[in-house]
């Protein structure tokens, strides 16, 4: 006596055979339940151990508080300006307290300078941007931080002019004083 197999019997006994294996590999697998009891059995054997939790009030406090962006921040870190430091003996000030003070002045300028061409560089970017976005969201972005830029370069040129007025004063001030034009350079 031969058995005949119907065609689409091998299929099915394949897909039997497959939906047995699988439901007994999820019957292996941990229920939600079992997981969530594991996990407090565990939470309850650290609380023997002490742990640092750090909140808001642990943190230092700042002045202003920080602005997620998208663009990379360009503004350099401001220090605040320092005085040099009054000569020991009473109004005496000598060679190295005028370079000092010569010095933070033109550093002061430079900086300003070099952080007024990068704001001019991430201008002219902004502006090639804003003409070339189809997406209207996009473009109004993109001008809104192009204002923010121009306006911020428009503060650092008037810190420019400071420091520029700065360094004449301390010129000045020192030819008044008789100090050698050399102690200035």
């Amino acid at each position: 006596m031969t058995f005949k197999i119907p065609p689409g019997a091998t299929a099915a006994g394949m897909a039997l055979l497959l939906c047995l294996r699988s439901g007994a590999a999820l019957a292996q697998t941990p229920s939600l339940v079992e997981l969530a009891q594991k996990e407090q059995e565990r939470r309850k054997t650290l609380k023997g151990t002490a742990a640092k939790v750090y909140s808001d009030k642990d943190l230092p406090k700042s002045g202003t508080p920080a602005v997620a962006s998208s663009a990379p921040d360009t503004t350099p870190t401001v220090v605040p300006d320092e005085k040099p430091a009054e000569a020991k003996s009473g109004d005496q000030k000598d060679e190295t307290w005028w370079r000092t003070r010569i010095t933070q002045a033109r550093e002061a300028q430079r900086r300003a300078e070099m952080f007024a061409e990068a704001l001019q560089s991430r201008i002219n970017g902004l502006t090639t941007d804003v003409v070339n976005r189809d997406d209207p969201y996009q473009r109004a972005r993109l001008a809104d931080d192009r204002q923010k830029a121009l306006a911020e370069l428009q503060r650092v040129t008037g810190e420019i002019e400071q420091s520029k007025k700065d360094i004449v004063d301390i010129e000045e001030e020192a030819r008044k004083a008789g100090v050698p034009p050399g102690w200035l350079r």
